[in-house]
């Protein structure tokens, strides 16, 4: 679960967009990295994404090696999820997908500036936060799932903005690549000796409807929490633009880049997992 998450914090930092009408031709469309970066929160973004993998990394010693790890371990996996260098990596890649987008870009600065795109984003970020917190998620499951046996209005938005960006299947394709990513790691540690690729295929297939159900319901709890203080008519904007040309194309950028990035994540915490597990240095 923990890469379908790290996936959706990106995708859901977006707004609606207003067009640029700029020629995609014309060099003043184009926008520098930093500044798309700075608008979208990304610094903000990556320090929760940070203390989310540090406390993966605290849940897969205590079910792994609770006996080992230890201060060598903690240190590892703070490398691993450094902040600065993660949207470093993270950015570059964004960059390279939307260069030829110069258009796209100009519409995402856009929208930041104005102040429902930063209420957007701040929700977005607040919400992440907060899903820190056990007790936190699991009220806005409960909640997500009163709103819905309501019929409360925004429940379709949301999930007609689970539908236009594809979000479910685009987040289990990104956790089952992440998890194939931290078998092969553990596989190349010899934590398990030396495990096919058609076994490892296999067995990450397997969780994929579990992996389904868990997104699904998670994806309804996060997106309820974040959107719970916008209108309704601020939400059908929202989704106006996940619906457009220009946030569809964001949309597979922002997939692709995090893929690109939270892959090798997944592969060093394989890595360092299975070494800890067999008691050598990590």
């Amino acid at each position: 679960m923990l890469l379908s998450r790290l996936a959706l914090a990106a995708l859901l930092a977006l707004g609606q967009p207003v067009l640029a009408q700029t020629p995609a031709t014309d060099p003043a469309a184009a926008v520098p990295a930093d500044r798309v970066s700075e608008v979208m929160r990304l610094a903000d973004l990556f320090q929760v994404l940070r203390e989310e993998g540090i406390a993966y990394g605290a849940d897969l010693q205590a079910d792994m090696f609770p006996a080992g790890g230890g201060a060598e371990w903690t240190a590892e996996v703070s490398g691993i999820y450094d902040a600065e260098r993660l949207q470093s990596a993270f950015t570059a890649a964004l960059q390279s997908q939307l260069s030829a987008q110069p258009e796209a870009q100009k519409a995402v600065i856009d929208f930041f500036a104005s102040d429902l795109g930063q209420k957007i984003v701040g929700l977005e970020i607040e919400a992440r936060r907060a899903f820190l917190d056990t007790a936190t998620e699991e009220a806005a499951r409960v909640a997500a799932e009163d709103a819905a046996a309501a019929r409360e209005p925004k429940v379709a938005l949301v999930r007609q903005m689970i539908e236009s960006g594809d979000l479910l299947e685009m987040n289990v394709a990104g956790a089952l690549s992440g998890s194939l990513a931290f078998m092969t790691g553990m596989s190349e540690s010899g934590a398990y000796g030396a495990i096919p690729q058609d076994q490892l295929l296999s067995d990450v297939w397997g969780q994929e409807d579990q992996v389904r159900a868990d997104t699904s319901t998670w994806l309804n709890a996060y997106l309820g929490l974040a959107y719970h203080p916008l209108t309704e008519a601020e939400l059908q904007s929202y989704v106006e633009f996940w619906e457009s040309d220009a946030g569809q194309r964001l949309n597979a950028a922002l997939f692709s880049a995090f893929d690109q990035v939270f892959r090798q994540v997944s592969l060093d915490l394989g890595r360092a997992a299975g070494r800890a597990m067999q008691g050598r240095d990590i």
